[in-house]
């Protein structure tokens, strides 16, 4: 088994990881808010995690996308690889810690 797309779908998350672990503390220096950040990072990654589950079912079962069996893990949510669900994932964790690594919420307190 190749598992190529499960071994990029890790570099991901690792790098989203780490980027989320320097914006928290960058946030912790400046006196900003961290635990009400991370819940907020929390809820919008179960609603990505449901939209991704739904719609990359659907597109599955309507045949837009296939998946060769030996580049994914073989674990599934119904249709969808696990594997989608690493970038949506990486997305929640990215964007907002690079806006907080930029200085784009340096104004508002949370």
């Amino acid at each position: 088994m190749n598992a190529a797309y499960s071994i990029l779908s890790i570099v991901f998350l690792a790098v989203a990881s780490l980027v989320l672990c320097v914006a928290v503390t960058v946030r912790r220096r400046r006196g900003q808010q961290v635990g009400k950040w991370l819940v907020t990072l929390l809820v919008a990654a179960a609603v990505l995690f449901v939209l991704t589950a739904i719609f990359d079912n659907l597109m599955i079962a309507v045949g837009l996308m296939t998946y060769a069996a030996g580049r994914i893990s073989g674990a599934s949510i119904g249709l969808a690889p696990i594997e989608d669900f690493a970038y949506p994932l990486a997305a929640v964790m990215l964007l907002p810690s690079l806006w907080t690594l930029a200085g784009g919420d340096r104004s508002r307190e949370h």
